[in-house]
């Protein structure tokens, strides 16, 4: 998708060399993956301590040698 956008040229550049990227385009596409997979890791840690797994430890572990 084609978009023009009006950006910082200093935070661009710094993004730029933070990330090891060589374009524009690469930098803004890692910076909104990254920016995904920290907000995922962010809501799976609110998670923490509230999900209640029954899990069998010795029947995973019975299933696993099995497979």
């Amino acid at each position: 998708m084609r978009t023009t956008l009006d950006l910082p040229r200093d935070l661009l550049v710094e993004a730029q060399r933070l990330a090891g990227t060589s374009s524009k385009t690469a930098t803004i596409i890692y910076s909104l993956q990254e920016l995904i997979r920290l907000k995922k890791i962010e809501q799976l840690r609110k998670l923490r301590g509230h999900l209640d797994l029954e899990i069998d430890l010795e029947s995973l572990r019975r299933n696993r040698s099995h497979g």
